[in-house]
């Protein structure tokens, strides 16, 4: 190479790393901002749209506190009198929560266990006005209660629902409410998660998670995207202190729109019935199938009157998409499921042996009754004076019971009654007496009239199977 060539080859490295100098320090130059616009970027305006619809939930309920243990004690009043142990004492609970005003007539929407078990409610606007609020609709499943307010005709603001299926990780949400009873606090921060499950707050697991400060009296407050519409109504803190680590959850706004609609249609929630039992497909059981990566929900047991039976779908096969989403976990399935409408045709995708098939599943709410007739059992025997019903799938859906479990189930005893005296409860279900299976009311009945020294009941309760014995 001549002396002119190893110039101009010089000269061109040197032009080159010039130029990737320049570059990187373009990269990395920070620019001051170049009108006041710039440095007045806030979430006020979002705020101030947001902020006038969230409000305070304050509710009080009256406790009544005994002087003895065994006051109300049906066995010692009957020898001692009611009034042994002295008149009761009351006094008055107070807890605060938050809510989010959905109209502009006063409907209302917080946490169930903000107002449960509560006797008079008040709803505090931000801009401090107080009205008497009445519960329209408690949902314990999705733990959302809707509450009208006593608005006498004022107009109050509103916040419109977002399409929280559309919500992606990273998005920006403002929380709204009044953590530690201080009054209304905003606080920023980024969706973290938008399908999280195994979390165990209600029945349907499925929450928005983020790391906008939650703390308690957050609860029922509002979750709002950057154009100041509800996305989720904040529900809980992941905390081992009780202050916020940067893990919140709020319930999905599609789950909150439907109880909504549902209140003010007629007050009653009925939701598709899934009708299904399932597990997670983890990585063996993805590789055992020959699937290039864990998804769906291995089906193990389906009920006949199913509407996923009713498709097609059988035991062992994989579903993997409801619609367009993806579906990982039976919660996640039962939330697309519980968000649609009775009556509904969605598309279900699912796996048979490797083939890939997709079922067109009418969705319909359980079978039965949701209030079957009870029967109020009079005898000299164990149960006398409690109420049974036969479980129907959907008695059992409304009451939280597996679908796939059978019998009698108690649904009420009374106050002094034989049965409450040997310790059954409400919610008892039971399967056999002396020996014999009763899926029947009148099965029962007859083991019932049979005269015996002793009794043996087997029962489940909460899940588990129990058996107890009785002697006269």
């Amino acid at each position: 190479m001549s002396f002119a060539e190893k110039k101009i080859f010089r000269l061109a490295v040197l032009a080159f790393a010039l130029c990737f100098v320049s570059a990187s320090a373009a990269e990395t130059v920070r620019k001051v901002p170049g009108s006041t616009a710039e440095v007045q970027l806030s979430y006020a305006p979002v705020v101030s749209k947001a902020a006038p619809a969230v409000v305070n939930v304050y509710t009080k309920r009256v406790v009544e506190t005994r002087r003895s243990p065994f006051m109300g004690d049906p066995f010692f009043e009957r020898f001692f009198g009611r009034d042994w142990a002295g008149v009761p004492r009351r006094r008055i609970e107070n807890s605060l929560g938050s809510g989010v005003i959905l109209r502009k007539d006063g409907i209302v929407v917080t946490n169930n266990h903000v107002i449960e078990g509560g006797d008079t409610f008040t709803v505090v606007t931000n801009d401090r006005r107080e009205f008497d609020a009445q519960v329209i609709l408690q949902d314990e499943k999705s733990d959302l209660a809707v509450l009208r307010l006593d608005t006498k005709g004022v107009t109050l603001p509103a916040l419109a629902f977002a399409d929280s299926d559309r919500l992606e990780v990273g998005d920006l949400v403002l929380a709204i409410g009044n953590p530690f009873g201080v009054g209304q606090t905003v606080t920023n921060g980024i969706v973290s998660a938008v399908a999280r499950t195994q979390v165990g707050v209600s029945d349907y697991q499925f929450f928005i998670q983020t790391d906008a400060a939650i703390n308690p009296g957050n609860s029922g407050g509002a979750l709002v995207d950057m154009n100041g519409k509800l996305v989720g109504v904040n529900t809980a803190i992941f905390s081992r202190s009780g202050g916020s680590n940067g893990i919140g959850f709020a319930i999905p706004g599609n789950m909150v729109k439907a109880v909504v609609s549902a209140a003010l249609l007629d007050g009653t929630i009925v939701r598709p019935w899934l009708g299904v039992k399932g597990q997670t497909v983890t990585s063996d059981i993805a590789e055992s199938l020959g699937l290039d990566r864990p998804i769906g929900v291995l089906i193990s047991k389906l009920h006949k009157e199913s509407a996923f039976a009713k498709a097609g779908i059988k035991t062992g096969d994989v579903v993997t998409t409801v619609g367009s989403f993806d579906i990982f976990d039976l919660q996640g399935l039962a939330y697309r499921v519980a968000t649609r409408t009775v009556g509904e045709v969605v598309s279900v995708t699912y796996l048979r042996k490797g083939q890939k098939r997709i079922a067109k599943v009418k969705l319909a709410r359980a079978p039965g009754s949701l209030t079957p007739e009870a029967v109020n059992l009079q005898g000299d025997h164990p149960l006398g004076g409690a109420e049974v019903a036969v479980l129907t799938p959907a008695f059992a859906e409304e009451h939280g019971f597996d679908w796939d479990q059978s019998g009698l189930v108690i649904s009420r005893v009374e106050g002094r009654s034989v049965a409450r005296r040997f310790g059954f409860r409400v919610g008892d279900i039971v399967l056999e007496v002396n020996g014999e299976k009763v899926q029947k009311i009148k099965q029962l009945e007859t083991a019932l009239a049979q005269p015996m020294n002793g009794w043996h009941f087997v029962i489940s309760r909460g899940g588990q199977t129990m058996t107890l014995s009785y002697r006269f």
